[in-house]
């Protein structure tokens, strides 16, 4: 499968189109502890957003937001045209457009690797099994794990299962890709299978937000990098101007501990 078929925009240039809008987003954690502190960030069409910042930062929670997998209590949050609220129907279409990949792999582990990509296609997209069936063949075998099909969560390594993972998300032929430090849980020798696979999707035109220390990964792929921290985006910047000449005291203290 060529990288062109995943993404049917993959031969045109990235577009200025906003895709995700997010504005003045708060939340608290029991109603005390403030984790996002009105941020504000738009990612375009085809847009290879990294975030990165400290532990506690907020920048998972914040990611969780765009598809309603975290509440926010103050601000407002656009995907793809729908306004994200507590109305349950525009948070089911917002989820058919985006796809989510975890730290942990979170795959069934009593269903085949087949079995585990095609599930949501079938009963959420109202696929047929025929159909479901040749496009996870097509997604494995581009993943690069077509031979692993009808093995087990449990027989495969961690890379593996992280490309399985990959592969359950496209499935539903999504619109944006979220990456919550996607290789965090992984052994060091598999982390660069994952990172290849993800390569592939924003060579093919995928929308995609990555929470990741990855720093190869960020200056090669990313078309900006946004660091948070304490609830807020500290800066935006394109990867050379910010790994090189970072504008603000506290990305520089940051970048002087993972580089």
């Amino acid at each position: 499968m060529k990288d062109s078929e995943l993404n049917s925009t993959s031969t045109l240039p990235k577009q200025s189109e906003a895709i995700i809008i997010a504005k003045g987003v708060h939340k608290w954690y029991d109603n005390q502890f403030h984790v996002l502190r009105g941020v504000d960030l738009t990612i375009n069409k085809q847009e290879v957003v990294v975030i990165m910042g400290p532990s506690g930062s907020g920048k998972s929670t914040f990611i969780r937001t765009f598809n309603a997998l975290e509440p926010y209590q103050k601000g407002s949050i656009e995907v793809d045209g729908i306004k994200l609220s507590a109305d349950l129907k525009n948070i089911e279409k917002i989820r058919k457009e985006v796809g989510m990949v975890f730290q942990q792999f979170n795959l069934f582990p009593h269903l085949t690797v087949l079995n585990n990509v095609t599930l949501a296609p079938i009963w959420v997209r109202k696929k047929n099994r025929k159909d479901a069936e040749e496009r996870a063949i097509q997604l494995l075998e581009k993943v690069g794990i077509l031979e692993q099909a009808h093995k087990y969560p449990g027989q495969l390594s961690g890379g593996q299962q992280q490309r399985v993972a990959i592969a359950r998300a496209l499935a539903m032929q999504p619109k944006i890709m979220l990456f919550d430090e996607p290789t965090s849980a992984l052994d060091p020798e598999m982390v660069r299978e994952v990172l290849d696979t993800m390569r592939s999707l924003a060579d093919a035109g995928m929308t995609m937000v990555c929470v990741t220390h990855e720093v190869g990964f960020a200056k090669e792929v990313a078309d900006r990098i946004v660091l948070m921290d304490a609830g807020t985006v500290v800066e935006e910047a394109k990867p050379q101007e910010f790994f090189e000449n970072p504008q603000q005291e506290r990305s520089r203290k940051f970048l002087s501990q993972i580089l």
